[in-house]
């Protein structure tokens, strides 16, 4: 297979969208997964590989903690987010649509057939499904419901519901949900309490690891209120919370289901201790430190170095009240970088995105506008053994070598690094590499300004929606416009920004990425393979569409083993870098974090994921010695 991928033919939007959404149809993932799961057998867990960390009826995780108090106020700003949700703003209760601003952790109303470990790689346990049986093929599913199911109602959770949801999800659900579930055939309520979802045996072959942990709805709920963006209307659920008080864009509270029907479960014990968690919404990020300042906000993830570096010198630092600590980062793939949207014309070439990547200067901006406190990134998978460095293994040299004449040459040497710049925030070197590059690719200055052979004038709009970038990213425009790039940076509010990235509509945006530990085909699917790259609300905003990584995305999908797994994910890195679809920007090993001295909290903390709010508790002897009683 030699020859232009539809990324660097010269399609137009529109029948670029058309081409890479075609490969829905083909047969992507042929063979069995789950080689190492037995079939026939009743199982409370699954995992990629087979490897369970709890027996069956284990009392509780071990990072979990069943004797904290319940109680209190958790008023937080969330650092992560899913689907449609918007940390800025809110304007619909539904965060499982393509449409709409949703709030955060809507999630903790609506329990899943199984939930994930955190202190495990890949993990799932039985909470609204007491078993799974997988078939011998491994395209059937058959989970046994747990009868003392309710919804917050008191209704029966049944298996109707569930079958339900997922066909409501295939056909209606936010694309980064829907697409999991392409392949699925049937979703059927055998009995009352008997599930089964049935595939075509063109799935990712550990597919039902993702879709095992989607939301469940009432049927009754949905066929009477409708399951779209368009009203503030909660969905009706089963989880540990529910949506309490709430004004839309500006703050939503989650109450504590006191009688949870999953509580004393194993995997649901010692969670969820707060009576309340509340989020305020600013679209300000100095409104939102100064809320915190005041205490009306009492926990915070820092994500701005100055701030870090320079704003934590107020009463309630220096008096105790508060406490700002770092916490060591969990142990997931970090992607987070500059995205060139390959549906635009002008970044279909790999030259172009080369050299668009040489006018960021990681080195000054670091040391003059970071503190020195992060470092940079060049993985699509950093942080984690998946990350290719120097060259290729013998194992990962005898993959390679399959793609010999397909894959970008630069993916069999060295890995592919980020340039080191002087310094100086203008590296004349850099940037006569970068002017090179671009005159290789058909670029020519006219009037100050590059035009191609058409006479088309290169523009580039980096779309933003917080002024920070405004600053940091200052210098990285002024180097391109020195290049001749005709490139401005553009702030929207949080609606508009959120509905032009999910419509790839935009030049240029930056993106952070928390991967699953141990990736699966359908979360890669989602960023980097040619079926979601005409999919609207998918991940993959740079457009990639490239039978090369989609060939490799498979072979990861279908590794029986974690060495297995590791080979092919540092080999689809190594193209990926040569590809240059991101620009990977920076990372930090720890969690910067603040906050009122008034929680409890377990040393113990999971390896894979930190869901504070779920995780921590309220102690009210240290609030009322801080006077937060």
């Amino acid at each position: 297979m030699t020859g232009p991928t539809p990324s660097a033919s010269g399609l137009s939007r529109r029948e670029f969208i058309a081409a890479a959404g075609a490969a829905l149809a083909l047969p992507l993932f042929p063979g069995a997964g789950l080689a190492n799961i037995p079939a026939g057998v009743p199982l409370h867990g699954l995992s990629a590989f087979g490897d369970l960390k709890y027996s069956e009826g284990f009392s509780h995780f071990d990072y979990a903690s069943p004797e904290a108090p319940k109680g209190g106020t958790f008023n937080f700003q969330p650092g992560y987010w899913y689907f449609n949700q918007n940390v800025l703003t809110f304007n619909t209760l539904n965060a499982f649509v393509r449409t709409g601003d949703a709030p955060p952790r809507m999630e903790l109303c609506f329990d899943t057939l199984m939930t994930r470990a955190y202190d495990e790689p890949d993990a799932l346990y039985g909470l609204l499904a007491e078993s799974v049986t997988v078939s011998e093929d491994r395209n059937s599913f058959t989970f046994k419901l747990r009868p003392e199911a309710r919804f917050h109602d008191g209704t029966p959770l049944t298996a109707e519901d569930a079958a339900f949801s997922y066909m409501l999800i295939k056909e209606k659900g936010h694309p980064q949900l829907a697409l999991a579930l392409t392949e699925l055939e049937e979703a059927v309520a055998e009995e009352p309490h008997r599930l089964r979802l049935t595939f075509s045996g063109r799935q990712a072959p550990r597919n039902i690891l993702t879709v095992a942990s989607y939301p469940v709805f009432s049927k009754s709920f949905i066929e009477e209120n409708g399951f779209d963006s368009s009203r503030l209307v909660p969905l009706l659920g089963s989880g540990p919370y529910k949506v309490g008080r709430f004004s839309a864009g500006r703050y939503i509270e989650y109450d504590r289901v006191e009688d949870y029907w999953a509580r004393d479960l194993g995997p649901a014990r010692g969670f969820n201790h707060f009576d309340r968690i509340r989020i305020d919404f600013y679209r300000d990020r100095n409104a939102g430190f100064e809320a915190f300042k005041k205490g009306d906000t009492l926990w915070r993830e820092e994500f701005t170095s100055r701030t870090w570096a320079t704003g934590y010198d107020f009463p309630a630092i220096k008096d105790g009240r508060i406490v700002q600590t770092e916490i060591p980062n969990e142990k997931r793939p970090q992607l987070y970088g500059l995205v060139l949207n390959q549906r635009r014309e002008q970044f279909r070439d790999a030259r172009v995105r080369e050299a668009i990547s040489l006018c960021f200067d990681f080195e000054w901006t670091n040391r003059n506008l970071f503190y020195g406190i992060y470092t940079r990134s060049h993985s699509f998978f950093e942080n984690s053994p998946y990350m290719a460095e120097g060259l290729p293994s013998d194992e990962e040299q005898a993959l390679l070598d399959r793609f010999r004449g397909e894959a970008p040459e630069a993916a069999f040497g060295e890995a592919v690094m980020q340039p080191v710049s002087d310094g100086s925030g203008r590296d004349r070197a850099k940037l006569r590499e970068a002017r090179r590059l671009l005159t290789e690719a058909g670029w020519t200055p006219r009037d100050g300004v590059l035009h191609n052979e058409k006479g088309t004038r290169f523009a580039l709009e980096y779309l933003v929606r917080d002024e920070i970038f405004l600053r940091t990213d200052a210098s990285f425009t002024e180097n391109l416009r020195a290049i001749g790039i005709d490139a401005s940076i553009r702030l929207v509010d949080a609606s508009q920004y959120q509905s032009r990235q999910a419509g790839f509509d935009f030049d240029m945006i930056s993106m952070a990425i928390g991967m699953v530990p141990t990736p699966d085909a359908d979360g890669l699917e989602q960023l980097f393979h040619s079926r979601s790259a005409g999919v609207e609300g998918s991940y993959n905003f740079s457009g990639t569409a490239d039978p090369v990584v989609d060939a490799l995305i498979g072979i990861a999908g279908r590794s029986t083993t974690r060495e297995e797994l590791t080979v092919a994910l540092k080999v689809l890195d190594r193209v990926l870098r040569a590809r240059r679809d991101w620009i990977p920007n920076w990372h930090s090993a720890n969690h910067r974090i603040a906050h009122w001295d008034m929680f409890g909290y377990s040393d113990n903390k999971p390896d894979y994921f930190f869901p504070v709010e779920s995780l921590w508790w309220h102690d009210a002897e240290k609030a009322k010695a801080i006077g937060k009683a």
